[in-house]
């Protein structure tokens, strides 16, 4: 196993690309954009006819080599029943990949293992099982809920898999084993990132992640932990990286917030946060993001100008409803001017005359009456 370091004290953004890669030490996996997925997707490719009860269609072409028995493949999918279109699994919504040893897969995954088999990294494809291969003549009547005699359709991810001669599944693997797997796949993805490979880089990313879930997690403590926490917050940093950058912000924050649940203060995570909130048009909580970096980092030049970009666009909203309103509600109503002292004292002299007349009138009237 390569040697995995413990943790450094985070180095600031300084004059770096916001985007670089996280090497230093320091489970939501790579989501899906939102959108509705009640119904399996319509795809218009081929069909390939894999086993007599099973067949496939791109939806999204891969890369590389496909899986031999025994491997230990990562990969998404949804699960629909074919007559009811019932949605019954989505490891997507479970936000964590599904892991399989080819041909050691359970009774009811056989035809999705045939499927997988059949896969390359980075491929998405539909998958038609029948039931035969799938949960059999009686179905499922607890999780997941799947009627008797259902034939099943599939979307599937294949993120990517591991080459082992003796189908070692993570669970059967000691703790430096999952750790020293991790990283290799996480200095795998650091290379593609390189490369500006994004796509690929990331499915290293998430296999990385897949060996140090929650249930691998919630088992560790002291160095071992903070080893694993070494590897695993640079992978959900570097995939944030790549998201911002194919414009997924709403995985980017996601993908933040976990490492922000280990480490609050994690000046990266609050950056890489705030710059996927501010695309979004989230000002105020970017703002927030940024001024809680700056706190740990106050001579950051990064955050100093992120501020500073998130000040000027306030300041242009604010210029733009200026005018639209001033055009709806016209000018503002303008004071009456004061008089000025002279026709003050005038008008206070025309008074007191008149009041004199009005006087004088009633005393010479009353003399002649």
């Amino acid at each position: 196993m390569e040697e995995v370091q413990e943790p450094q004290t985070q180095s600031p953004l300084g004059q770096e690309d916001e985007n670089e890669v996280i090497t230093e030490s320091s489970a939501f996996v790579k989501g899906e954009p939102t959108q509705e997925f009640s119904y399996p997707p319509k795809v218009d490719s081929q069909v390939e006819v894999l086993h007599e009860k099973v067949t496939k269609q791109i939806i999204k072409e891969g890369h590389g080599q496909k899986p031999t028995k025994y491997s230990t493949c990562f990969f998404h999918y949804r699960a629909w029943s074919e007559s009811t279109q019932h949605k019954f699994e989505d490891t997507w919504e479970e936000q964590r990949p599904i892991e399989m040893v080819l041909g050691k897969e359970k009774k009811e995954m056989t035809g999705l293992g045939i499927g997988v088999a059949n896969m390359k990294a980075g491929e998405r494809a539909l998958l038609r099982v029948g039931w035969e291969l799938g949960y059999g003549k009686e179905g499922s009547f607890s999780f997941p809920n799947v009627p008797p005699m259902a034939d099943l359709v599939y979307e599937v991810e294949f993120i990517g898999f591991d080459e082992t001669k003796e189908g070692k599944a993570r669970s059967d693997m000691t703790v430096e084993e999952r750790i020293g797997a991790a990283d290799r796949r996480k200095m795998d993805g650091n290379a593609m990132f390189q490369e500006e490979k994004l796509e690929e880089a990331m499915q290293q990313y998430e296999m990385a992640i897949a060996y140090m879930g929650d249930d691998f997690m919630f088992q560790l403590f002291g160095k071992y932990r903070d080893m694993a926490l070494a590897v695993k917050n640079p992978c959900h940093l570097n995939m944030a990286a790549c998201l911002i950058k194919l414009n997924r912000y709403e995985e980017a924050i996601g993908q933040c917030s976990i490492v922000l649940s280990e480490d609050e203060n994690n000046v990266k995570a609050l950056f890489r946060r705030g710059k996927a909130r501010a695309s979004l048009g989230q000002t105020d909580a970017a703002r927030e993001d940024f001024q809680k970096a700056r706190k740990h980092a106050p001579e950051d030049k990064a955050i100093a100008r992120e501020l500073r970009l998130l000040a000027e666009h306030d300041k242009a909203i604010y210029q733009k409803q200026k005018e639209i309103y001033k055009g709806i509600f016209g000018p503002s109503p303008q004071p009456k001017p004061k008089p000025s002292n002279w026709l003050v004292l005038i008008w206070q002299w025309l008074l007191s005359v008149f009041y004199g007349l009005i006087t004088l009138f009633k005393r010479e009237r009353h003399k002649s009456d």
